[in-house]
């Protein structure tokens, strides 16, 4: 985090919501984007042609960017993913194996926007080695949210929107095509059938989210990784933590949000999967010297997805898990777990 200026953290936002933007035309128009998101993949490709198919190698950073990948790459490449469940990408640093693997690569694609910050090192020696593909910087800044916490920096969470994350497809499939161009056709086909699946789960999000009134859609986390997500579909969010977990929360914070729980009537705050859950529960602790009740609302998967082999273990998985233990406990004030 160096060079970054701290700006006075303790902000609660209420996110704009797009006024009269149709998001499944957006959905739509992402393939129109595709030939200038092209420039960004850097070079250092190695020529497919030169081996099979098969032998081509994919790193990723988070689950979610190696969720994207495997969608469009299908069986035709390998794909490592780096960062498993409950891993904070904040915070995380290769080791022995991840330079390995990534210095193997024939592609290598990463969040950017600083969330993989303690990496950047790597992955810029990385860079002029393979093809290295930063799925979210091609995501044009009016559509990015600025950061409360640092001067000069975005809020790199995009997967939260799932819209604005369907654009991340365009630059992983032209990379994709550009390493390997006799599988264009398929990685065109699959990111088609992938944007149309995503498509549907924005219609779903929306539909699940109209359930809960408007006056309910608060959303207390551990830390403010959730901008995008309360811009997209209406929701109040408050974070404990700033948008980079190298931020800790303070006395000073905690009693500022159980102020906000007990004034505000908020029945339910809320965990994440990859952050300690002791602030949480001393917000918790906080409204209860108070004369109040707030309940863990449940467990969200922000930073990380679920387990390889569960439904949480993919990005749509992952979204829905996150909405469905949302409304619930905030529609019902009841533990969602």
């Amino acid at each position: 985090m160096s060079g970054w200026k701290r700006r006075k953290r303790g902000k609660r936002h209420r996110a704009a919501r797009a006024p009269g933007r149709n998001r499944a035309a957006g959905l739509a128009a992402v393939a129109a984007a595709a030939a200038a998101l092209c420039g960004a993949c850097g070079d250092g490709a190695r020529e497919s042609a030169e081996r099979g198919a098969e032998d081509l190698r994919a790193v990723a950073t988070t689950g979610m960017v190696a969720d994207v990948v495997r969608q469009i790459a299908g069986e035709r490449m390998r794909v490592t993913g780096l960062m498993g469940p409950g891993v904070d990408p904040h915070l995380y640093k290769a080791s022995a194996g991840d330079v390995r693997s990534l210095a193997s690569a024939d592609i290598i694609f990463y969040n950017g926007l600083h969330l993989e910050a303690a990496m950047g090192e790597v992955l810029e020696e990385m860079s002029g080695r393979s093809l290295t593909v930063p799925v979210a910087d091609g995501i044009a800044p009016e559509r990015r949210i600025s950061s409360e916490y640092f001067v000069g920096s975005w809020d790199p969470h995009v997967w939260f929107d799932v819209e604005l994350w369907a654009s991340t497809t365009v630059a992983v499939e032209q990379a994709l095509v550009r390493l390997d161009p006799d599988g264009e056709a398929g990685y065109r086909g699959r990111a088609v059938a992938y944007r149309d699946t995503l498509a549907k789960l924005e219609g779903w999000v929306r539909a699940r989210v109209a359930e809960l009134p408007e006056e309910r859609r608060i959303l207390v986390t551990a830390h403010d990784a959730f901008g995008y997500f309360g811009r997209a579909y209406g929701f109040e969010v408050v974070g404990l933590q700033g948008i980079s977990t190298v931020t800790e929360a303070g006395t000073a914070d905690v009693q500022r949000i159980a102020e906000l729980v007990v004034d505000r009537k908020i029945p339910a705050i809320f965990v994440e999967t990859s952050v300690s859950q002791r602030t949480i529960e001393a917000v918790q602790a906080a409204v209860r010297d108070r004369g109040e009740e707030v309940r863990i609302g449940g467990s969200l998967f922000s930073d990380a997805m679920g387990s390889a082999g569960t439904p949480e273990g993919t990005y749509p998985g992952m979204v829905r898990h996150n909405v469905n233990t949302i409304v619930d406990a905030l529609l019902t004030g009841e533990d969602a777990e």
